[in-house]
């Protein structure tokens, strides 16, 4: 898949390929390894995606939660 509409987190370096890319499409997110651009990309539901970053936000993946 082409590289347009990919990008990284304001948080992620622009010298570090060490983080993932995400992609807005239709109802669906895409996620893949900013060293591998051309490997698989993971595909979730938009509505996935947000749960996902609800818990990321809350803590829900810290190693003392």
């Amino acid at each position: 898949m082409a590289d347009i509409g990919w990008f990284k987190s304001s948080y992620s370096s622009n010298d570090s390929d060490n983080c993932v890319e995400v992609r807005l499409g239709r109802g669906v997110v895409g996620v893949r390894d900013s060293k591998d651009r051309g490997g698989p990309a993971l595909w979730v539901g938009a509505s996935g995606w947000g749960a996902f970053v609800g818990h990321v936000k809350a803590g829900g993946f810290d190693a003392d939660a």
